[in-house]
């Protein structure tokens, strides 16, 4: 199961370090999942774990430091055992709060405001009471003790001396032994993608694509997640880690993805959360008050980027009990799941399909009753609990060990006409019982769910403004727009391998991918250039506004669906905007070689075509005549630069920092965007090119897409 290594530790599969000593198992860095390494060991999990110098990757929006289900697992199922962490004094104030929040639950709640009727209404809990009634422990310090790094560095365990050198390597005195160990655990999440679509996923009008079907201590599956697709765009429900990395993989594009329905603060549950919201596009998060208020704190602590910062990442829409919350046209119900921190399930309707996903949530009547009996549930609360739903028509049940999740066999004992509408989630495949009407979650895209259903009226309208409001350019076009682009746009339907538009021919008509990718050849001299474009994105807009011949052959990759706008039209629809502008500019820096600096750069090669496109409307070009410093230390300053040849060095104190080349970016976006002096100064050598970002742009650019935010929190020194 894990790899040894001749210096004396082993690389776990999914990141970190383990180190068998004297006193058992110490591990080095917990990425997300990594107690799936462990607990098949002839030691089981380990009860020390040492943090990393650095132990949340932002760029990634990955925790290295991922130790609740460690936790849980010592606890619940190693009869009581404490872990036990060895870090710094500062990381043990960042994990006391991580920790308190999925450990204890949050220390204040206050659910009134977030029900139709405040504390009147229909299934209002005391949820203090029934965290209470679930926690086994009182305090965090029956479950976790902290052992500190001193003031030297070092640490002991029992005989064993754990020091920090000054190489931010780990130094293990174990008696005779003496083991290195890195400083920065890398991570490698394993992720089963399934089977690859062979052409693009096209997001239906209903279903429901599992992500995940089994739990955070199965080693041989998924942990739990799922998309639900409403009118042909995506809503995430508690998505694994690395969910876009899965999407891409399995041929479906993340831009599909606008929303996230946030659950709860477990880790198995809001870590993909968090990666989620830093890459492609802003996306929108629906929760309660309650649950966000724990993933903030959470999050903020984990990374230590301020509140304002993180808020500013996404949009949060807080849902109301008892009022319905409309998304993508789907109208949804909240409630509070049986669980030992809060919880939410919920249920939607859509034309005459209706769907109820419980959340994690202890579904069981005997405990109901013992509840309600020892004053846990309130009256309505316990009608709230006995009453579910059984009659939906689709019925998404988690399943897992008492008391935090329901029984396999109360699920198996219901009637045959409602076992057939469950679907099973949370679950190991091995503790699923034979002999029953349930169905066990498959994951992967190609076992998506497509329940039948009425298509609404207007559909066809709907599904071309939906990609209208797509396509960046077109933002913020007037209502009238809109109703012309319905009558002036055509489809048109490619296959895969054939040629869309041949090189060096004049410009007929505007393209919009609706589905399905293209492949641009020919850009270059020596054809060596090759550009691919995806679903929401647009082409052959360039020979049209410049009245240029086509400067590249564009090839359907897969089969394609486009709207296509004819010259005459396209024009007469942009009159009246900045778009004739905007994209006369967009093929002037282009024709810098823009595509090339970014997606060669370090710091910008990760960008989607989109995120690319986004930022090349908002360059400009310009060059260093002369030695210029372009930004000075302990100054505010009103542009960043990317570099597109020559070198810019980065100074302070009057000390050379670092030298920076071709696609490195110039300036500290913190800083620019909050107006605030640089820590750096900057200074361009003579003939250094340059593509100026300034302030504003970059402010707009970044709300758009947040996760290009972090990828340029780039550190000199």
């Amino acid at each position: 199961m894990v790899s040894s290594e001749p210096n004396g530790f082993t690389a776990l599969p999914r990141g970190g370090y383990l180190v068998d000593t004297s006193e058992g198992y110490i591990q080095f860095g917990s990425p997300p999942e990594t107690i799936k390494d462990t607990m098949g060991l002839e030691k089981k999990t380990p009860l020390v774990f040492v943090l990393p110098n650095k132990f949340f990757h932002v760029e990634k929006g990955i925790s290295i430091a991922e130790l609740e289900f460690p936790i849980y697992f010592n606890f619940f199922f190693r009869g009581g055992k404490k872990t036990f962490i060895i870090c710094s004094a500062e990381q043990k104030e960042q994990l006391t709060i991580v920790l308190g929040e999925s450990l204890m639950g949050p220390q204040e709640v206050n659910l009134s405001s977030e029900f139709i009727d405040g504390a009147e209404s229909f299934g209002f809990p005391d949820i203090k009471a029934e965290m209470a009634y679930f926690r086994s422990y009182k305090t965090m310090e029956e479950v976790v003790e902290f052992v500190l790094f001193d003031d030297s560095h070092k640490a002991k365990f029992g005989e064993i001396t754990i020091e920090q050198l000054p190489s931010n390597e780990f130094l293990v005195v174990d008696g005779e032994k003496k083991i290195k160990i890195p400083g920065e655990v890398d991570f490698h999440v394993k992720y089963d993608i399934g089977k690859r679509l062979e052409e693009p996923f096209q997001p239906p009008l209903i279903g429901i694509t599992c992500l995940g079907p089994s739990h955070g201590f199965d080693p041989s599956d998924n942990t739990s997640g799922f998309i639900i697709w409403l009118n042909g765009q995506g809503i995430m429900v508690d998505p694994p880690v690395n969910s876009t990395e899965w999407l891409r993989e399995s041929n479906v594009n993340p831009k599909f993805i606008n929303s996230i329905i946030l659950t709860h603060c477990h880790a198995d549950h809001d870590a993909g959360t968090f990666q989620k919201i830093l890459e492609e596009s802003k996306i929108t998060i629906y929760a309660t008050a309650t649950v966000m208020e724990s993933f903030l704190k959470k999050y903020c602590s984990l990374t230590k980027i301020p509140r304002k910062e993180i808020t500013d990442l996404f949009d949060f829409i807080p849902v109301v009990i008892g009022r319905p919350t409309i998304i993508n046209g789907g109208e949804f119900y909240f409630h509070y799941a049986l669980h030992s921190i809060p919880s939410v399930g919920f249920e939607f309707f859509f034309q005459d399909q209706s769907f109820y996903y419980t959340s994690d949530h202890l579904n069981d009547p005997e405990a109901f009753e013992d509840m309600y009996k020892k004053g846990v549930l309130p009256e309505t609360r316990y009608q709230f609990l006995k009453d579910f739903p059984w009659d939906r028509k689709i019925i998404y049940h988690e399943a897992g060990v008492p008391p935090l999740h329901t029984k396999i066999s109360y699920l198996a004992s219901l009637p045959e006409e409602v076992q057939k509408r469950i679907t099973v989630y949370h679950i190991a495949a091995k503790d699923m019982p034979t002999g029953n009407h349930l169905t066990l979650a498959r994951f992967g895209i190609e076992n998506t769910l497509y329940p039948e259903i009425t298509p609404p009226k207007h559909q066809e309208a709907f599904q071309l403004l939906e990609i209208l409001s797509q396509i960046d350019i077109f933002s913020g076009f007037p209502i009238e727009k809109a109703k012309e682009f319905l009558q002036i746009v055509k489809e048109e339907r490619f296959r895969r391998g054939e040629q869309i538009i041949k090189k060096g021919t004049h410009g007929d008509r505007f393209f919009i991918i609706a589905s399905g990718n293209v492949r641009f050849e020919g850009l270059s001299s020596d054809n060596s250039a090759v550009k691919r474009y995806g679903t929401y994105e647009y082409f052959g807009e360039a020979s049209l506004i410049l009245d240029t011949v086509r400067q590249a052959d564009v090839y359907a990759e897969t089969d394609v669906l486009a709207l296509t706008i004819e010259k005459t039209r396209f024009f007469q629809f942009i009159r009246g905007s900045k778009l004739h502008e905007n994209l006369i500019k967009l093929n002037s820096i282009r024709e810098t070689n823009t595509w090339k600096t970014l997606t060669e750069s370090q710091t910008f090669r990760g960008l989607t075509s989109y995120q690319v496109t986004q930022l090349e409307l908002i360059l400009k070009l310009e060059t260093v005549k002369k030695e210029a410093v372009l930004i000075e230390e302990g100054q505010t300053f009103q542009n960043a630069y990317i570099v597109r040849s020559g070198t810019v060095v980065v100074m302070q104190n009057h000390k050379t920092i670092r030298e920076l080349g071709s696609g490195d970016f110039v300036g500290e976006i913190y800083s620019l965007t909050k107006g605030l002096p640089s820590h750096f100064s900057f200074i361009a050598w003579p003939g250094t090119e340059l593509y100026v970002l300034s302030q504003e742009d970059a402010i707009q650019y970044i709300k758009k897409n947040p996760g290009v935010y972090m990828k340029l929190n780039t550190v000199y020194n």
